[in-house]
């Protein structure tokens, strides 16, 4: 009797053991095989993107897929492909790529329990691509590509947690507005640094192996940017100046809101 019960229950847990198996196989393969598109029609009511980003076709799967994006005016194809989650560190990779006709952005995100994620990206800026939108907001115009070797950034928490890169520009012909005039000059390579202060995130520009800044940008956690330019991008740029003025002297500050509401 207690041989023939012990088998029963034996036979009962492989029966509930294949379950969770199928089971299991079946929700695996629910999430390769779903279309991507299908679950983006299902979601986009309930998401609120900015007026500047309409996604117009989202193809493949969950697992792996694509998506085609206008940002501002900008075709841009996004890609993803799922990595193996991990369960022991409660971590899933996702490989990512973002291109436009001339940019590009590749890199990993990490996506951890409970809300955090991590981005590592490297990737290259085509500068003339976007020479439209920089003329239209009063910006210099460099010539040739910045390259992107190094950019983290992390959320925790539902915010922006910490964010550093690297990035340089081989240097060359610089153009400028002034009034109704162009100023133009050849400028040395010059690189970027990105980090996290303990106010936001702040951005360096500086000639490669300089002495010192030429122009910063600090972005604050509540969406206000402060931008300061040295008299030593005059100096970078051999341009006259009156005054004084030394080569970390700041001769132009700029303080305005950038993200409402902050990040």
């Amino acid at each position: 009797m207690t041989e023939s019960t012990s088998k029963s229950f034996i036979r009962l847990g492989k029966v509930l053991l294949l379950l969770l198996i199928g089971l299991l196989v079946y929700v695996v393969a629910l999430v390769i095989w779903v279309p991507a598109g299908w679950i983006w029609h299902q979601a986009s009511p309930h998401i609120s993107l900015p007026p500047q980003v309409q996604v117009q076709r989202v193809s493949g799967t969950v697992w792996q897929g694509a998506a085609a994006v206008v940002v501002a005016g900008y075709p841009v194809r996004a890609g993803w492909e799922l990595g193996w989650p991990s369960v022991s560190s409660l971590q899933w990779p996702v490989s990512i790529s973002i291109a436009s006709s001339q940019s590009e952005l590749n890199g990993e995100v990490t996506i951890g329990w409970p809300g955090s994620m991590l981005l590592d990206a490297r990737g290259l800026i085509a500068v003339s691509e976007f020479e439209d939108l920089i003329r239209q907001s009063g910006g210099a115009m460099i010539e040739g590509d910045v390259i992107i070797d190094r950019l983290q950034v992390s959320w925790e928490d539902n915010r922006l947690a910490d964010a550093r890169g690297y990035g340089r520009w081989g240097g060359g012909p610089v153009t400028w507005p002034m009034g109704n005039q162009t100023g133009q000059a050849n400028f040395p390579p010059m690189e970027a640094d990105l980090d996290t202060t303990g106010n936001g995130i702040a951005l360096t520009v500086q000639e490669q192996g300089g002495q010192g800044p030429a122009a910063d940008a600090n972005i604050q956690w509540n969406g206000t940017m402060e931008l300061r330019v040295y008299k030593r991008m005059v100096d970078l740029a051999d341009q006259p100046w009156s005054g004084s003025a030394q080569p970390d002297d700041v001769i132009f500050r700029v303080r305005q809101p950038l993200l409402p509401g902050g990040f």
